[in-house]
């Protein structure tokens, strides 16, 4: 399997001459701005100097002050392969970046929020971004900029001189979009298209879990119906049925009974209700039914080394009490409880390295963020793998944002560069949780809801400082005010000292927010809290 080799090249620690950017707002979907180096001339190049290309343009240039900067390397024969997360930061770089998120989501919000803050970071495009996103001018939000264009993209970085491009969401990974920007120089957090098959193919990740010993839930893969219900009815109920490939968090259906089970298989491989219809090659991947708790844990992996990120919990389910369909993810709380130091150590040694690991040795090196979903087995306390996601978890990524105090910039370029070892992360202390409004009807048909007008935001996030309303479906009508226009709509995220304050933060905004069109879970956290705070919020 052919794949894109990445800069593992020496670090180098730099100071760049600050780029001004003058920007020009005429409204949510428009942005009109010119951006200029300073240049400096001089024959002796300031002696230690040197003068880079900005991305391939002859016509304008960074001027550094560099010194070489060297960093632990992880190899199979030595070392874990894992950051520290306590030591200081000091093999990171400090160029001043001009950097490019990918997306439009409440997960990107969250990024150009914490880009934002960054200070290693001068300026954040968001393509195509949202009216949240704009308004909040943590982002210039590029909205005719289509992100399944390369050409189109390529061609906005070297213009502007990004240098550091964030993809957000899976689709344009699937699709290659790492691949085309790596190839044209561009520095670009988020796996190659062949990497990213651990999250558009479920078989994929299955068969390299089995291959390097990554502890899973036992599994079939079918295309043909008739084939993958007898294999079921020998099973038996309850069982699970997943899509093979993306189905926007909507492909997972938990059975309890062998007919939910058939109905499930004839929808993905008879209705195709997940692909086109004269899709010959559906597949539907079998497996056993895990009890315990879930949970999300994320690494940021640089092709060779992994550091693991703060610990989080989403609710996939659309109701209360973890009820009815899944969803993308109505909720999410950091830290979650259940990993404990010591789960964290054996996720990384037994489940994220393997895995790495194992990319490499398939000739696919995986440099981005690896989210596994984990099942906390009820009876061994062990964790095994669901599946992955090749990028920030959406709602996990707000309430991780909120917690980071590390430069974010810096540490995903060190990704890029494969520089990972020796750099460290911190958060704040205490807890955060995003509760999401979503319109009403998700994650079915929400017709009903979309263009309907959402008030009060701003007295929602003015309940507390640590609230931040991170938006996702939302656009702008002709009077200036919030609309919805997806699924989910909103997160509403809160930081507290401790889970039942950040709740309450969270819950005290929700309420503030007038929308009669859309819902919410009123049981965010519930797993996390002592049994006395589980009372209805909102």
């Amino acid at each position: 399997m052919a794949c894109i080799a990445f800069n593992t090249a020496t670090f180098l620690r730099c100071s760049i001459e600050k780029p001004v950017l003058k920007s020009f707002n005429r409204d949510f979907s428009s942005v009109f701005f010119t951006l200029t180096h300073k240049l400096k001339t001089t024959n002796s190049l300031w002696c230690h100097g040197v003068i880079r290309e900005s991305n391939g343009l002859r016509s304008s240039f960074s001027l550094f002050k560099c010194f070489s900067q060297t960093s632990e390397q992880f190899n199979s024969g030595g070392g874990d392969g894992v950051g520290s997360s306590e030591n200081n930061n000091e093999s990171i770089s400090e160029e001043k970046l001009v950097v490019l998120v990918i997306g439009g989501g409440g997960r990107e919000h969250a990024l150009c929020y914490a880009l934002k803050r960054s200070p290693s970071c001068d300026t954040v495009f968001c393509a195509p971004g949202n009216a949240g996103i704009s308004k909040s001018g943590v982002a210039t939000c590029i909205m005719d900029l289509d992100p399944l264009n390369s050409s189109a993209v390529i061609s906005f970085c070297r213009k502007w001189g990004v240098g550091l491009v964030v993809v957000g969401p899976e689709v344009p990974l699937v699709k290659g979009l790492a691949n085309d920007l790596e190839k044209a120089g561009i520095p670009t957090f988020g796996p190659s298209a062949e990497a990213a098959a651990l999250e558009g193919s479920k078989d994929f990740m299955k068969k390299l879990c089995y291959k390097y010993g990554i502890p899973t839930a036992k599994y079939q893969t079918f295309t043909d119906a008739t084939d993958a219900k007898k294999y079921i009815k020998e099973q038996g109920a309850p069982i699970v049925i997943k899509f093979d490939g993306l189905a926007a968090g909507k492909g997972v259906v938990v059975a309890m009974t062998l007919e939910e089970a058939y109905e499930a298989v004839d929808s993905m491989l008879v209705e195709k209700v997940f692909g086109s219809a004269d899709s010959a090659d559906s597949r539907v991947v079998i497996e056993e039914y895990l009890e315990g708790e879930e949970a999300s844990f994320f690494a940021v992996v640089d092709g060779k080394n992994a550091i693991p990120l703060e610990s989080a919990q989403d609710h996939k389910r659309v109701g209360d009490g973890d009820t009815g369909p899944n969803t993308g993810g109505m909720g999410a709380y950091s830290p979650a409880p259940i990993i404990t130091e010591e789960l964290k150590s054996l996720v990384m040694r037994s489940i994220i390295l393997p895995t790495v690991k194992g990319m490499s040795a398939e000739g696919c090196k995986f440099v981005g963020v690896l989210y596994a979903g984990l099942m906390i087995e009820k009876t061994t306390g062990a964790p095994k793998l669901i599946e992955y996601n090749v990028r920030f978890g959406d709602p996990e990524c707000q309430v991780l944002m909120v917690r980071l105090e590390s430069d974010l910039a810096q540490v995903l370029l060190a990704a890029c560069r494969g520089e990972l070892s020796g750099v460290s992360l911190k958060w704040s202390s205490g807890t955060s949780m995003v509760v999401v409004l979503a319109s009403e009807g998700y994650p079915g048909d929400y017709k009903k809801a979309k263009g309907t007008v959402i008030r009060n935001l701003e007295k929602a996030e003015n309940v507390a400082p640590s609230v931040k309303i991170f938006h996702a479906g939302t656009s702008v009508d002709s009077d200036g005010n919030f609309i919805a226009v997806g699924g989910r709509v909103l997160g509403v995220t809160a930081r507290g000292t401790d889970i039942e304050e950040a709740r309450d933060r969270a819950y005290q905004a929700v309420d503030q927010i007038d929308w009669t069109e859309g819902f919410f879970r009123r049981d965010i956290g519930w797993r996390a809290l002592p049994q006395k705070q589980l009372t209805n919020k909102g």
